[in-house]
């Protein structure tokens, strides 16, 4: 599973896609990948797919207030007497995308765009906020189970 964080340049925000790799017979998603992106549509319409996106909301609504542990977050100090905490992010879109693979082959996956609404609007995220969103995106696939 290759999962890609692309930081906005300028803006507080980054963009998040998790191609699906594996069939998902609990959201009866079975045959992924598919020769053209119009073929990948019929996936991203199917009930399957949007109960994949539900459930994706509620574990990302989690992640976000709860975000996984990350070893060289300031707020993980040994000795922290700031009771920092790090910047809320909130999501912006979660959607289904197509997403191209190797071999002229296309797979449907997940499209988040998370941002932190506490930055200036022309500042783009440092490089700490990009590492815990990556760590919040490989704790939604481990949870989600699609690895």
């Amino acid at each position: 599973m290759s999962i890609r964080v692309i930081a906005d340049e300028n803006k507080p925000s980054a963009t998040i896609e998790i191609p699906l790799s594996k069939p998902l017979p609990d959201y009866d998603l079975e045959q992924l990948e598919q020769p053209t992106p119009r073929d990948v549509d019929s996936v991203l319409v199917s009930q399957g797919f949007r109960d994949l996106v539900d459930d994706a909301r509620g574990v990302l609504a989690d992640l976000l207030v709860h975000p996984p542990f990350q070893r060289n977050a300031p707020e993980n100090a040994a000795l922290d007497f700031t009771h920092s905490a790090p910047p809320p992010l909130e999501l912006v879109q979660l959607t289904g995308a197509i997403c191209p693979g190797d071999d002229e082959v296309y797979r449907p996956g997940l499209w988040l765009v998370l941002r932190d609404p506490r930055a200036k609007a022309d500042i783009a995220l440092p490089a700490i906020t990009q590492d815990r969103i990556l760590h919040i995106a490989q704790e939604l696939v481990r949870r989600l189970q699609l690895e």
